[in-house]
Protein backbone atom coordinates (compact mmCIF):
# COMPACT_ATOMS: atom_id res chain seq x y z
CA UNK A 1 0.00 0.00 0.00
CA UNK A 2 2.76 2.28 0.96
CA UNK A 3 4.50 1.77 -2.36
CA UNK A 4 1.13 2.37 -4.63
CA UNK A 5 0.63 5.90 -2.65
CA UNK A 6 4.58 6.85 -3.08
CA UNK A 7 3.69 6.01 -6.72
CA UNK A 8 0.51 8.15 -6.98
CA UNK A 9 2.02 10.58 -5.30
CA UNK A 10 5.32 10.89 -7.33
CA UNK A 11 3.32 10.92 -10.67
CA UNK A 12 -0.32 12.84 -10.11
CA UNK A 13 1.24 16.18 -9.07
CA UNK A 14 3.93 16.44 -11.40
CA UNK A 15 1.31 15.69 -14.31
CA UNK A 16 -0.81 18.81 -12.81
CA UNK A 17 2.45 20.82 -12.77
CA UNK A 18 2.68 19.88 -17.11
CA UNK A 19 -0.93 20.92 -16.96
CA UNK A 20 -0.24 23.98 -15.56
CA UNK A 21 2.99 24.06 -17.71
CA UNK A 22 0.54 23.25 -21.15
CA UNK A 23 -1.53 25.76 -19.92
CA UNK A 24 1.45 28.88 -20.01
CA UNK A 25 1.54 27.52 -23.49
CA UNK A 26 -0.93 30.15 -24.49
CA UNK A 27 -1.06 30.54 -28.00
CA UNK A 28 0.50 27.92 -30.27
CA UNK A 29 0.33 24.81 -27.83
CA UNK A 30 2.46 21.70 -28.17
CA UNK A 31 0.82 18.81 -29.48
CA UNK A 32 0.09 16.46 -27.17
CA UNK A 33 1.33 12.94 -28.00
CA UNK A 34 4.28 14.85 -28.47
CA UNK A 35 4.47 16.17 -25.08
CA UNK A 36 3.51 13.22 -23.34
CA UNK A 37 6.25 11.45 -25.40
CA UNK A 38 8.98 13.47 -23.83
CA UNK A 39 7.44 13.27 -20.54
CA UNK A 40 7.64 9.31 -20.58
CA UNK A 41 11.28 10.04 -21.51
CA UNK A 42 11.84 11.54 -18.17
CA UNK A 43 9.68 9.23 -16.20
CA UNK A 44 11.65 6.04 -17.81
CA UNK A 45 14.76 6.99 -19.69
CA UNK A 46 16.23 9.53 -18.05
CA UNK A 47 15.22 8.83 -14.44
CA UNK A 48 16.32 5.15 -15.52
CA UNK A 49 19.14 5.67 -16.97
CA UNK A 50 20.44 8.26 -14.63
CA UNK A 51 19.75 5.76 -11.44
CA UNK A 52 21.57 3.47 -13.01
CA UNK A 53 25.13 5.58 -14.19
CA UNK A 54 24.95 7.68 -10.57
CA UNK A 55 24.56 4.49 -8.36
CA UNK A 56 27.43 3.11 -9.88
CA UNK A 57 29.67 5.41 -10.17
CA UNK A 58 28.25 6.44 -6.23
CA UNK A 59 29.86 3.24 -5.77
CA UNK A 60 33.26 3.76 -7.47
CA UNK A 61 33.88 6.70 -5.72
CA UNK A 62 33.14 4.85 -2.56
CA UNK A 63 35.29 2.42 -3.21
CA UNK A 64 38.01 4.52 -3.83
CA UNK A 65 37.77 7.45 -1.16
CA UNK A 66 36.29 5.10 1.60
CA UNK A 67 33.88 7.84 2.73
CA UNK A 68 30.16 8.09 2.04
CA UNK A 69 30.80 12.12 2.71
CA UNK A 70 33.13 11.90 -0.01
CA UNK A 71 30.85 9.81 -2.40
CA UNK A 72 27.62 11.59 -1.72
CA UNK A 73 29.05 14.82 -2.19
CA UNK A 74 30.60 13.96 -5.52
CA UNK A 75 27.46 12.31 -6.98
CA UNK A 76 25.62 14.79 -5.57
CA UNK A 77 27.20 18.46 -6.68
CA UNK A 78 29.04 16.85 -9.69
CA UNK A 79 27.68 13.69 -11.09
CA UNK A 80 24.28 13.80 -11.02
CA UNK A 81 23.69 17.47 -12.37
CA UNK A 82 25.87 16.56 -15.51
CA UNK A 83 23.93 12.88 -15.98
CA UNK A 84 20.37 13.90 -15.35
CA UNK A 85 20.71 17.16 -17.20
CA UNK A 86 22.61 15.58 -19.79
CA UNK A 87 19.78 12.22 -20.83
CA UNK A 88 16.76 15.22 -20.09
CA UNK A 89 18.30 17.09 -22.46
CA UNK A 90 18.40 14.65 -25.13
CA UNK A 91 14.84 14.68 -25.52
CA UNK A 92 14.65 18.42 -26.00
CA UNK A 93 17.82 17.89 -28.93
CA UNK A 94 15.68 14.85 -30.24
CA UNK A 95 12.36 16.87 -30.44
CA UNK A 96 14.59 19.63 -32.07
CA UNK A 97 16.10 17.62 -34.53
CA UNK A 98 12.93 14.88 -35.64
CA UNK A 99 10.28 17.28 -35.18
CA UNK A 100 12.35 20.53 -36.50
CA UNK A 101 8.81 21.85 -37.33
CA UNK A 102 7.26 21.94 -33.85
CA UNK A 103 10.22 23.89 -32.32
CA UNK A 104 8.91 27.18 -33.19
CA UNK A 105 9.63 29.35 -30.03
CA UNK A 106 11.92 30.21 -26.85
CA UNK A 107 8.26 29.17 -24.66
CA UNK A 108 8.58 26.04 -26.67
CA UNK A 109 12.15 25.43 -25.46
CA UNK A 110 10.97 26.10 -22.17
CA UNK A 111 7.33 23.53 -22.34
CA UNK A 112 9.69 20.86 -23.77
CA UNK A 113 12.32 20.86 -21.40
CA UNK A 114 9.72 21.51 -18.45
CA UNK A 115 7.89 18.66 -19.42
CA UNK A 116 10.66 16.29 -19.67
CA UNK A 117 11.65 17.23 -16.29
CA UNK A 118 8.29 16.47 -14.76
CA UNK A 119 8.60 12.95 -16.17
CA UNK A 120 12.23 12.67 -14.81
CA UNK A 121 10.65 14.54 -11.42
CA UNK A 122 7.78 12.03 -10.93
CA UNK A 123 10.02 8.78 -10.75
CA UNK A 124 12.60 10.63 -8.60
CA UNK A 125 10.23 11.70 -6.49
CA UNK A 126 8.03 8.26 -5.67
CA UNK A 127 11.85 6.74 -5.44
CA UNK A 128 12.40 9.33 -2.57
CA UNK A 129 8.68 9.24 -1.47
CA UNK A 130 8.92 5.46 -0.99
CA UNK A 131 12.63 4.72 -0.03
CA UNK A 132 13.21 7.78 2.71
CA UNK A 133 9.90 8.36 3.79
CA UNK A 134 7.82 5.76 4.06
CA UNK A 135 10.52 2.61 4.47
CA UNK A 136 11.88 4.84 6.54
CA UNK A 137 9.15 6.63 9.35
CA UNK A 138 6.03 4.99 7.47
CA UNK A 139 3.23 6.98 6.67
CA UNK A 140 4.27 9.93 8.46
CA UNK A 141 7.36 10.26 6.69
CA UNK A 142 5.58 9.47 3.85
CA UNK A 143 3.21 12.21 4.32
CA UNK A 144 6.65 14.55 4.92
CA UNK A 145 8.56 13.51 1.87
CA UNK A 146 5.70 14.52 -0.02
CA UNK A 147 5.43 17.77 1.40
CA UNK A 148 9.23 17.92 1.11
CA UNK A 149 9.27 16.99 -2.92
CA UNK A 150 6.45 18.15 -4.26
CA UNK A 151 5.48 21.55 -2.41
CA UNK A 152 8.40 22.42 -1.42
CA UNK A 153 10.69 21.57 -4.55
CA UNK A 154 8.26 20.26 -6.83
CA UNK A 155 9.43 22.83 -9.71
CA UNK A 156 12.97 22.56 -9.33
CA UNK A 157 13.76 19.90 -12.56
CA UNK A 158 11.90 21.88 -14.74
CA UNK A 159 13.49 25.23 -13.47
CA UNK A 160 16.70 23.51 -14.46
CA UNK A 161 16.53 22.01 -17.70
CA UNK A 162 14.74 24.91 -19.22
CA UNK A 163 17.69 26.35 -19.73
CA UNK A 164 18.49 23.80 -21.93
CA UNK A 165 15.12 24.43 -23.80
CA UNK A 166 15.86 27.90 -23.49
CA UNK A 167 19.63 27.40 -25.36
CA UNK A 168 18.14 24.92 -27.95
CA UNK A 169 15.43 27.02 -28.79
CA UNK A 170 17.47 30.17 -29.46
CA UNK A 171 19.79 28.62 -31.51
CA UNK A 172 16.72 27.41 -33.30
CA UNK A 173 15.93 30.76 -33.96
CA UNK A 174 19.16 32.52 -35.06
CA UNK A 175 21.00 32.20 -38.02
CA UNK A 176 24.37 33.18 -36.08
CA UNK A 177 27.16 30.40 -35.88
CA UNK A 178 28.23 31.37 -32.62
CA UNK A 179 24.49 31.42 -31.61
CA UNK A 180 23.60 27.94 -33.32
CA UNK A 181 26.47 26.47 -31.08
CA UNK A 182 26.92 28.01 -28.29
CA UNK A 183 23.39 28.71 -27.14
CA UNK A 184 22.84 25.11 -26.39
CA UNK A 185 25.81 24.69 -24.92
CA UNK A 186 25.21 27.61 -22.63
CA UNK A 187 21.86 26.56 -21.67
CA UNK A 188 23.07 22.66 -20.80
CA UNK A 189 26.25 24.56 -18.54
CA UNK A 190 23.25 26.86 -16.64
CA UNK A 191 20.63 23.71 -16.18
CA UNK A 192 24.06 21.83 -14.17
CA UNK A 193 24.74 24.72 -12.75
CA UNK A 194 21.65 25.64 -10.94
CA UNK A 195 20.74 21.59 -10.22
CA UNK A 196 24.50 21.46 -8.79
CA UNK A 197 23.59 24.32 -6.31
CA UNK A 198 20.61 23.12 -5.11
CA UNK A 199 22.31 19.32 -4.49
CA UNK A 200 25.57 20.97 -2.45
CA UNK A 201 23.42 23.05 -0.58
CA UNK A 202 21.56 20.07 0.25
CA UNK A 203 24.48 18.29 1.22
CA UNK A 204 26.74 20.73 2.81
CA UNK A 205 23.91 22.24 4.80
CA UNK A 206 21.83 19.41 5.54
CA UNK A 207 18.55 20.09 7.99
CA UNK A 208 16.15 22.61 7.84
CA UNK A 209 18.37 25.11 7.41
CA UNK A 210 19.31 23.62 4.01
CA UNK A 211 15.80 23.10 3.19
CA UNK A 212 15.07 26.85 3.33
CA UNK A 213 18.25 27.62 1.58
CA UNK A 214 17.32 25.11 -1.06
CA UNK A 215 13.49 25.84 -1.33
CA UNK A 216 14.42 29.87 -1.79
CA UNK A 217 16.95 29.22 -4.98
CA UNK A 218 14.23 27.03 -6.74
CA UNK A 219 11.47 29.19 -6.08
CA UNK A 220 13.32 31.98 -6.91
CA UNK A 221 14.69 30.44 -9.77
CA UNK A 222 10.90 29.29 -10.68
CA UNK A 223 9.48 32.56 -10.33
CA UNK A 224 12.09 33.92 -12.34
CA UNK A 225 11.31 31.90 -15.33
CA UNK A 226 7.74 32.64 -14.94
CA UNK A 227 8.94 36.00 -16.16
CA UNK A 228 10.67 34.86 -18.90
CA UNK A 229 7.89 32.40 -20.06
CA UNK A 230 5.75 35.74 -19.70
CA UNK A 231 7.82 37.71 -22.01
CA UNK A 232 8.31 34.75 -24.40
CA UNK A 233 4.04 34.59 -24.56
CA UNK A 234 3.90 38.43 -25.19
CA UNK A 235 6.15 37.76 -28.31
CA UNK A 236 3.89 35.46 -29.58
CA UNK A 237 1.52 38.02 -29.35
CA UNK A 238 2.96 40.50 -31.42
CA UNK A 239 4.10 37.77 -33.94
CA UNK A 240 -0.22 36.66 -34.16
CA UNK A 241 -1.19 40.49 -34.39
CA UNK A 242 1.34 41.35 -37.25
CA UNK A 243 1.30 38.05 -39.23
CA UNK A 244 -2.58 37.31 -38.81
CA UNK A 245 -3.94 41.05 -39.79
CA UNK A 246 -2.74 39.87 -43.39
CA UNK A 247 -5.02 36.98 -43.31
CA UNK A 248 -8.20 39.59 -42.44
CA UNK A 249 -7.41 41.82 -45.69
CA UNK A 250 -7.48 38.24 -47.71
CA UNK A 251 -10.44 37.50 -46.19
CA UNK A 252 -8.95 33.71 -44.05
CA UNK A 253 -10.94 35.12 -41.21
CA UNK A 254 -12.81 37.91 -39.87
CA UNK A 255 -12.01 41.07 -37.58
CA UNK A 256 -13.86 39.50 -34.90
CA UNK A 257 -11.50 36.31 -35.27
CA UNK A 258 -8.60 38.47 -35.50
CA UNK A 259 -9.42 40.37 -32.21
CA UNK A 260 -10.26 37.00 -30.34
CA UNK A 261 -7.01 35.08 -31.61
CA UNK A 262 -4.99 38.26 -30.65
CA UNK A 263 -5.67 37.62 -26.72
CA UNK A 264 -5.49 34.27 -25.06
CA UNK A 265 -7.95 35.43 -22.35
CA UNK A 266 -10.28 36.09 -25.58
CA UNK A 267 -9.50 32.77 -26.71
CA UNK A 268 -10.39 31.07 -23.57
CA UNK A 269 -13.66 32.96 -23.30
CA UNK A 270 -14.62 31.48 -27.28
CA UNK A 271 -13.80 28.38 -26.46
CA UNK A 272 -15.76 28.35 -23.27
CA UNK A 273 -18.80 29.15 -25.01
CA UNK A 274 -18.30 27.33 -28.05
CA UNK A 275 -19.35 24.33 -25.40
CA UNK A 276 -22.61 25.46 -25.40
CA UNK A 277 -23.12 25.56 -29.33
CA UNK A 278 -21.57 21.84 -30.24
CA UNK A 279 -18.68 24.32 -32.27
CA UNK A 280 -16.35 23.37 -29.79
CA UNK A 281 -13.09 21.15 -31.79
CA UNK A 282 -13.16 23.60 -34.47
CA UNK A 283 -13.18 26.66 -32.09
CA UNK A 284 -10.18 25.10 -30.02
CA UNK A 285 -8.60 23.75 -33.79
CA UNK A 286 -9.65 27.41 -35.58
CA UNK A 287 -6.80 29.06 -32.96
CA UNK A 288 -4.88 26.71 -32.59
CA UNK A 289 -4.15 26.99 -36.32
CA UNK A 290 -4.11 30.93 -35.78
CA UNK A 291 -1.23 30.48 -33.79
CA UNK A 292 0.39 27.95 -36.15
CA UNK A 293 0.22 30.01 -39.15
CA UNK A 294 1.67 33.22 -37.47
CA UNK A 295 4.35 31.51 -36.04
CA UNK A 296 5.28 29.97 -39.14
CA UNK A 297 4.49 33.16 -41.20
CA UNK A 298 7.46 34.52 -38.74
CA UNK A 299 9.57 31.68 -39.37
CA UNK A 300 9.29 32.05 -43.28
CA UNK A 301 10.12 35.78 -42.82
CA UNK A 302 12.74 35.51 -41.00
CA UNK A 303 14.33 32.27 -42.38
CA UNK A 304 13.12 31.67 -45.88
CA UNK A 305 11.69 28.33 -47.01
CA UNK A 306 13.65 26.61 -44.53
CA UNK A 307 11.45 23.04 -44.10
CA UNK A 308 8.73 23.68 -46.54
CA UNK A 309 7.42 27.17 -44.52
CA UNK A 310 5.52 27.80 -47.65
CA UNK A 311 3.60 24.90 -48.03
CA UNK A 312 2.94 24.71 -43.96
CA UNK A 313 1.43 28.04 -44.29
CA UNK A 314 -0.59 27.67 -47.34
CA UNK A 315 -2.34 24.28 -45.79
CA UNK A 316 -3.16 26.21 -42.66
CA UNK A 317 -4.61 29.46 -44.32
CA UNK A 318 -6.58 26.65 -46.52
CA UNK A 319 -7.30 24.98 -43.27
CA UNK A 320 -8.23 28.33 -41.42
CA UNK A 321 -10.60 29.39 -44.34
CA UNK A 322 -12.24 25.97 -43.64
CA UNK A 323 -12.78 26.47 -40.02
CA UNK A 324 -13.77 30.02 -40.15
CA UNK A 325 -17.53 29.62 -41.10
CA UNK A 326 -17.87 26.93 -37.76
CA UNK A 327 -15.39 28.99 -35.51
CA UNK A 328 -16.76 31.20 -32.82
Amino acid sequence: MGFLASLLAGIFPMLFFAWILYWLDRYEKEPLPLLGGVFSWGVVVAAGGAFFVNTVLGVGIYALTSSEAAANLTVGSFVAPVVEESLKGLAVLLVFWIFHNEFDSILDGIIYGGIVALGFAATENAYYIYTYGFLENGWGGLLQLIFIRVILVGWQHPFYTAFIGMGVALARLNRNVLLKVGAPIVGWWAAVFAHSLHNTVATLIPGLVGLVLGTILDWSGWLGLLVVIAWAAHREKTWIKAHLAAEVEAGTITPAQYHIASSAWRQMAARLQSLFNASYRPTKRFYQACGELALKKHQYEKFGEERGNSKIISKLQNELGKLSPKAG
